[in-house]
């Protein structure tokens, strides 16, 4: 990245603005779909200063809610629903490879299965084809704990660093349902590595990959901790003329799925319109929707 910025382009090439322009394209279309101008952005900045490749995604954009600073009238914290910057295990992995002390990571040992009964959301076709929530039963098998080592090279010795962590500690929660959400029910067993492994390479390398979580550790959690760095920016916003009105057929088929992320408290209503409305315009009646989902009536009593 850094040579992109340095280099004198070649007789034919691209200039340093149009690789620039490039990079950034890529990024916004390859790997950080849907991300805006303002956290692509962090990327190249976070990118450059630790001297790494942003083609090789070091770092995730995470949305989170971090605290504000600022106190509600019954004195309790006012979050914002922001995007943070996040090493990924990949980037502790680089950072220790650097180190050049690294000697390798054993396979992830699982302990004994446990099941976790939960109530998982589904959506189905309801009256006057409105879409609408409801619970059904749903049982997961998960590892009960995870052991991963770490061997470094210490004054020409190898030197194993271990790292135990258990499934319950560490999953993420959708809503209040104690059910995990769709990325720890779909590999409950490759997420509690990677945060085993995560724990390892931090015991091992402190100095190297700091005490910041990475995007797998925190992938679903809505808040975020004390020991993790927020990066505040205002996001790009075109001038509302020049915006495109959303489409009728694209907003009929995404407006479940935005009911789904305001339901599960990723965001709230505001927070979602204020991020689409930097991509199209909306009318009144299409706000009012996305602010307004339908009644859970498909739940049964006792479910919810």
């Amino acid at each position: 990245m850094n040579a992109v910025t340095t280099l004198k382009p070649a007789a034919g090439a691209l200039t340093v603005a149009e690789q620039n322009e490039a990079i950034r394209t890529a990024l916004k279309t390859s790997l950080y779909p849907g991300a805006s101008d303002a956290s692509v952005d962090l990327v190249l900045s976070y990118c450059r200063a630790s001297g790494l490749d942003p083609m090789t995604k070091p770092v995730h954009i995470v949305p989170m809610k971090v605290s504000t600073g600022r106190k509600d009238q019954n004195g309790w914290d006012i979050k914002e629903t922001r995007d943070v910057v996040m090493p990924g295990i990949g980037l502790y992995r680089i950072n220790a490879s650097r180190t050049g002390e690294y000697a390798g990571c054993s396979e992830p040992e699982f302990g004994p299965t446990q099941q976790l009964p939960f109530k998982r959301e589904v959506w189905e076709d309801g009256p006057n084809n409105r879409r609408q929530k409801k619970w059904v039963d749903a049982l997961l098998t998960y590892p009960e704990w995870c052991k991963v080592t770490v061997t470094k090279i210490v004054d020409g010795k190898e030197r194993e660093f271990t790292a135990k962590e258990y499934w319950l500690e560490n999953y993420a929660e959708k809503g209040d349902s104690g059910g995990p959400n769709s990325m720890w029910e779909k590999r409950p067993f490759a997420q509690l590595a990677k945060c085993t492994e995560a724990q390892a390479l931090r015991k091992a390398f402190p100095e190297a990959v700091g005490s910041q979580p990475t995007a797998e550790e925190m992938e679903g959690k809505d808040v975020i901790e004390g020991t993790a760095t927020v990066v505040q920016t205002q996001p790009a916003i075109a001038k509302p003329a020049e915006l495109p009105m959303y489409s009728e057929a694209d907003f009929g088929a995404n407006l479940p799925k935005w009911w789904d992320i305001i339901a599960s408290g990723k965001k709230s209503a505001d927070d979602l319109i204020a991020t689409l409305q930097t991509k199209a315009r909306f009318t009144p009646e299409q706000l009012d929707e996305i602010r307004n989902p339908p009644k859970d009536e498909g739940i049964e009593e006792g479910q919810a």
